[in-house]
């Protein structure tokens, strides 16, 4: 019988059907050295076939065995784990700290985001981007909760979603302070887990309850 994912252990089994990847937690893409050399022996000590840079600003250890999943988790420090029905990984760019367009501390926010929702349960993957600009790097307006920074503050857009039948999100609020920000997301995803129906995404949900109906809940 071909093997499935073990969301209990952050793996997903592979084309073979045998092997299986896992990505350890890297917030934002944000990696010391300390971190990559740890990956790199990982993969190298449990034969993995690959090591790849992910669109979720991940690494993702590729072609591992089944019986080895729990020695490479223990491994990591951070043996946090986000598969399945959860808020998966956020992206986030570099914002204030390097980058001269930033209007914002998109990791600040990011960070405290990660740190609060990360892994936990929802009615489907639900996915968040984190710009310093509206040039939106993270992809803000494509994902399920994205807030870019402005001049005044971060603006915050909802019901996106990339994949097969993709949708831009929807404008919320404007200005927002980095608390704002944390609260308004506890709102969202709080409504999300009220009124989310497996497998639709926020935006379905969305347009299923209307988009009046929800921005009056989130606000």
């Amino acid at each position: 019988m071909p093997k499935a994912n073990i969301p209990e252990k952050g793996a997903i089994v592979q084309r073979d059907m045998e092997t299986y990847l896992i990505h350890p937690h890297i917030p934002g893409g944000f990696v010391e050295p300390k971190l990559l050399r740890k990956i790199a022996d990982v993969a190298e000590k449990y034969g993995a076939k690959y090591l790849k840079l992910t669109g979720a600003q991940r690494i993702a250890i590729i072609g591992l065995q089944e019986k080895d999943l729990d020695n490479v988790w223990a491994e990591f420090e951070d043996r946090q784990k986000a598969i399945g029905l959860s808020v998966r990984s956020i992206q986030i760019c570099p914002g204030t700290r390097s980058c001269k367009k930033a209007k914002q501390d998109s990791p600040g926010l990011g960070f405290a985001l990660d740190k609060e929702f990360y892994g936990k349960p929802a009615p489907a993957k639900f996915k968040m981007g984190i710009s310093g600009c509206d040039n939106c790097c993270s992809d803000s307006w494509m994902k399920d909760l994205g807030f870019f920074g402005t001049d005044a503050g971060f603006t915050a857009v909802a019901g996106g979603k990339g994949g097969g039948t993709a949708k831009i999100g929807r404008e919320i609020a404007t200005g927002l302070t980095e608390a704002q920000a944390i609260a308004l997301a506890r709102k969202v995803i709080a409504f999300y887990r009220e009124n989310g129906k497996a497998p639709e995404r926020l935006g379905g949900t969305i347009e299923r309850v209307g988009f009046d109906a929800f921005k009056k809940a989130v606000l």
